[in-house]
């Protein structure tokens, strides 16, 4: 497969360092040489000084044969033009990455497919997404909706009221209980779990169950008398934070705390429409968030373009008692002591933008991708083709590779718990987790495959 990537920036440069591992034909273009420079040796990808697009550039990286050509400049025009230019080239796919909200509207996916453009990614909206499943469920360090919500998938840190540590998964999760355990976080260790092994305190484990269980997770994870979110502060104007802002559900109050004058003023005018609060300050200064209610706020989010400074802020507010805290960390080199210093939820999105372009990667008819980076884990949502192998045997005999589990499946609308000796249909959607992105070993299984 032959992948370009235009933009050596931060999501760029980290899908090429995704995607190299696993496909040897991978080019990044950029104009700066600098932001080349950034990637180092350790990665087969072939650098390309020169501009996204040029026309001349394009053909001598190859464009005409490219599987996938992705644009992620900081430029939304530049992108677009590239994949443009791409298409008439003859790339196969294009993905571009854009900053205009009105582009998403899916009533102008069939116009953009005709200008040549495949696929639109806007990462701060992807973010926005993952902040508000935070703040709706405070107990929850992640949460993923499988087919519209029929299955879910919780990332809970379990602490000493939880009610099921200590005791083999086997005795908790038969074929009749409502939720599996898909995977185990312990410290820097990511087991997928086999019948003997038990949950222990501070590890974080992620459940797959229904949505009318979701109660009983919370219930037997301890975390009952974790309160509902209701008041939420937000130090830092970005993009993302106004896209949270414009999506939080009306029951929530969010005040956003903002450094720049100026950008205060632009943000009052984009959240015209909503109930959101704007105050001109430093959301780190403690005499600040005290005045401006710190004390009855249940969730603090920290949305800077600074990872250490998130972390600090997040510290912070839990000092001061907030129970639910959400940090931007871009920097990856930061996620694991963030991890260690107990941020509730991390967000990062060069990772959860890698997860949507990633998918388009897969032959398999895969709807729905998350990367998860605190289990170096990917997340996906497969659809069965008639005849493919994953079709033909029970669940316990497809001899799965070692580190992918099968989760759940979604049968006509319906969610519905995967055991040993489940049988997966054609057309069934299949949520698929899998250790050390290892997600093309798995796509064959969901393949039409004549000779199985």
């Amino acid at each position: 497969m032959k992948i370009i990537i235009a933009g050596a920036g931060a999501v760029g440069t980290h899908l090429a360092k995704l995607l190299s591992r696993e496909y040897q034909n991978c080019t990044l273009i950029d104009d700066d040489k600098e932001r080349l420079g950034n990637l180092g040796s350790d990665y087969d990808i072939m650098t390309m000084l020169a501009s996204p697009t040029s026309i001349k550039a394009l053909k001598e990286a190859g464009t005409e044969d490219a599987d996938l050509f992705i644009a992620v400049t900081p430029d939304e025009s530049r992108n677009m033009n590239s994949c443009i230019l791409a298409h008439a080239l003859g790339a196969k796919k294009t993905v571009a990455r854009i900053d205009n909200y009105e582009y998403l509207a899916p009533s102008l996916e069939e116009f953009f497919k005709n200008l040549g453009i495949d696929s639109l990614i806007y990462p701060e909206v992807l973010a926005a997404i993952d902040i508000n499943n935070g703040l709706r469920m405070s107990w929850v360090r992640q949460r993923w909706d499988v087919h519209g919500g029929a299955l879910v998938m919780l990332g809970v840190k379990l602490r000493e009221t939880c009610e099921i540590l200590n005791r083999p998964l086997k005795e908790l999760c038969g074929p009749d209980d409502p939720y599996h355990i898909v995977a185990i976080k312990r410290g820097d260790e990511t087991i997928i779990p086999g019948g003997n092994d038990e949950l222990r305190m501070h590890d974080q484990a992620y459940f797959m169950t229904t949505k009318e269980y979701i109660p009983y997770i919370r219930k037997i994870s301890g975390k009952e008398h974790y309160a509902d979110v209701k008041n939420v502060i937000i130090m830092g104007g970005s993009k993302t934070a106004v896209r949270a802002a414009l999506t939080t559900p009306d029951y929530m109050n969010v005040k956003i705390i903002e450094m720049s004058e100026k950008r205060c003023e632009r943000l009052n005018q984009l959240l015209a429409d909503v109930d959101t609060m704007v105050i001109h300050g430093d959301g780190r200064d403690i005499n600040l968030l005290v005045e401006e209610g710190i004390n009855n706020t249940q969730a603090f989010v920290a949305l800077t373009e600074n990872a250490e400074t998130n972390i600090l802020a997040c510290l912070t507010a839990k000092r001061l008692g907030v129970r639910k805290t959400i940090a931007m960390v871009e920097n990856l080199d930061y996620v694991s002591m963030a991890e260690e210093l107990d941020i509730g939820t991390i967000i990062n999105k060069k990772t959860i933008a890698a997860g949507h372009i990633y998918q388009m990667l897969l032959d398999a008819d895969v709807t729905n991708m998350r990367s998860l980076m605190m289990v170096d884990s990917d997340v996906a949502e497969f659809v069965a083709a008639q005849g493919s192998p994953v079709t033909k045997k029970p669940v316990k005999d497809l001899k799965l590779p070692a580190g992918v589990t099968i989760g759940g499946l979604v049968r006509h609308n319906v969610g519905m718990l995967v055991n040993g000796n489940s049988q997966i249909e054609a057309g069934d959607s299949v949520m698929v987790f899998c250790h050390e992105h290892n997600l093309h070993k798995v796509e064959k299984y969901f393949k039409h495959h004549l000779l199985w």
